[in-house]
């Protein structure tokens, strides 16, 4: 039992299950909004979720029309994308935001909805700079079992002119509600449902075997890679199994709460600047590293990472601890061939270009502050010699 003092921050509602989108004028009227704005992308509008949350907010007598909404959320959100939104903000006196979509809607609707308040530049508040101070009430629904993103104090901006995915920390980037209807995620196609969530248990996996891990982060890690691992590959080989959704959805939230309340790792420290600089998914970015990360990292952690080898139950409780970390590695590399993970050359990256950023991808993951969380700390060399590793 881990007895240090750790500070356990939640939004403060969270509605759970199918068909859990019902709730949003209940939880529009506990957040004491009358004029919300919504933040999606154009997917989200094409096949009607938006039009599914407009008739939500209709029944809280809400009225949230086309012009309440910007549906232009780009997949790698930018600090100059946010603009047009946080200026339409600015001219409707809107009281609140609605973040619906994966990660890149819910980061996005996290900036806006504290620069719309607060003024400024993302680049003004990314780490090491803690912004507790809330901006406008953020309720996230999110749409793939992956990022989180809706139970954490976290958001991801990347600066165009630098390409770096600049991490901001806070309070004030944690929804204050989040509706989790696993519903809303059996039309994502199959290659979203395997990069989100590896994404997912890459979170779990990194707040299990982070520095920075605490009794209760420990619990909601090993709940969610119980539900993820099982599950994964049957949501993406048939995207209609609603038993496997819910769970994954579930895992999903469980580890977006642990590694909120924890810290991710390297694998997301490394992830960041290959999706900066080649535009890699980011779930596939870590799935690319996972493995890697892994094999790295497990000689200074064990006992920890035997533990997730275990609660995935890829082998049994009584298993040697070294055997189980090895099996582990198996298992990854197996994962990630049946879900169709590509190499960076599979995926169309340079190499040429690819090693020419060697140097600057390991000084932005090193600047992160993510891979200080690691059982084991890398310099920017060892670093390095992992990106290679893709190859």
């Amino acid at each position: 039992m881990n007895t240090a003092i750790a500070r356990i921050s939640l939004p403060r509602l969270i509605e759970l299950g199918g068909d859990s989108l019902n709730k949003l004028p209940e939880v529009l009227r506990s957040l004491d909004s009358q004029r919300p704005y919504m933040i999606c992308d154009g997917l989200m509008r094409d096949i009607g979720v938006q039009a599914k949350v407009q008739q939500a907010c209709a029944k809280a007598g809400v009225e949230l029309t086309d012009g309440d909404v910007f549906s232009d959320v780009m997949p790698e959100p930018t600090e100059d994308s946010l603009q047009p939104a946080i200026r339409a903000m600015a001219e409707g006196n809107y009281d609140g935001v609605i973040a619906l979509g994966g990660g890149s809607a819910i980061d996005s609707a996290k900036a806006i909805a504290y620069l719309a308040a607060k003024g400024g530049r993302m680049s003004d508040y990314k780490v090491p700079a803690i912004c507790d101070q809330p901006g406008l009430p953020l309720v996230a629904i999110p749409t793939t079992a992956g990022t989180g993103s809706e139970a954490t104090q976290f958001t991801i901006i990347t600066d165009a002119d630098s390409d770096e995915k600049m991490l901001c920390k806070g309070l004030a980037f944690l929804p204050q509600a989040a509706i989790v209807d696993y519903k809303l995620s059996l039309t994502v196609p199959a290659r979203v449902t395997a990069d989100t969530g590896i994404d997912a248990l890459t979170h779990a996996i990194e707040a299990y075997v982070s520095k920075r891990a605490n009794d209760f982060s420990d619990q909601q890690a090993l709940a969610a890679m119980k539900l993820i691992a099982p599950n994964l590959r049957s949501a993406f080989h048939d995207g209609n199994d609603e038993e496997a959704r819910e769970k994954l959805m579930l895992g999903s939230h469980l580890a977006g709460v642990a590694f909120s309340n924890a810290s991710v790792a390297l694998v997301h420290g490394m992830s960041r600047p290959i999706g900066a600089h080649f535009h890699v998914p980011h779930g596939m970015s870590n799935a690319m590293l996972l493995p890697a990360v892994t094999k790295y990292s497990i000689p200074a952690a064990i006992e920890r990472y035997a533990h997730c080898t275990k609660a995935m139950a890829i082998v049994s409780e009584e298993t040697d601890e070294q055997v189980a970390c090895d099996a582990l590695l198996l298992w990854l590399e197996a994962l990630n061939k049946e879900l169709l993970v590509p190499s960076p050359a599979e995926f169309g990256i340079n190499k040429d270009e690819f090693m020419n950023k060697l140097d600057i991808m390991a000084e932005q993951a090193l600047a992160s502050g993510s891979p200080g969380n690691n059982p084991r700390v890398p310099s920017e060399s060892e670093m390095k010699d992992i990106y290679l590793e893709l190859w």
